[in-house]
């Protein structure tokens, strides 16, 4: 977990964005960082699947232009998915779909690099009090990217 602090952190500094404010029930919400408890079910960089050594924690940071990012953390290293939180849509079965356009990576407090993707993210609303998935896939044009996320169905923990 404080590795995904730090890493929410590092995200929110080196987009020289300031989160204030405390995330809404309106998931993602308002600007700031928080963390889902759970289980990773996958994480997949390419060729290689970090999926084994993946946290049962997963960082969400919201910044102040709306930008959304997912953040997997596995063997001391993160993965972010980021994408316009403005632009969310309504997909199937109550849950919504983000559209993305970075991925972010990362190396314990430092932000390591970025690349332009398309891709999505599905979720549903981790208030409801029932465990639901975050879904990322997303592909630039060398790679793809994938993490499935399930939360415990406990609400997020604002940071």
């Amino acid at each position: 977990m404080k590795l995904l602090v730090l890493a929410a952190a590092s995200l929110l500094t080196a987009t020289a964005a300031s989160a204030a404010g405390a995330a809404s029930q309106n998931f993602p919400g308002a600007p700031g960082a928080l963390t889902l408890a759970g289980k990773c079910a996958k994480l997949v960089v390419g060729k290689v699947d970090a999926t084994k050594g993946c946290e049962a924690e997963l960082a969400s940071v919201t910044l102040m232009n709306g930008q959304v990012t997912f953040i997997f953390t596995s063997g001391g290293k993160m993965l972010g998915f980021q994408g316009d939180g403005t632009a969310i849509k309504a997909a199937s079965n109550g849950n919504v779909r983000l559209p993305l356009n970075l991925v972010v990576t990362g190396a314990g407090q430092k932000m390591t690099g970025q690349v332009k993707v398309a891709g999505t993210c599905t979720m549903g609303n981790p208030y409801s009090g029932k465990p639901v998935a975050i879904e990322c896939t997303a592909e630039s044009k060398d790679t793809a990217f994938s993490g499935n996320f399930r939360t415990n169905g406990k609400a997020p923990k604002q940071k």
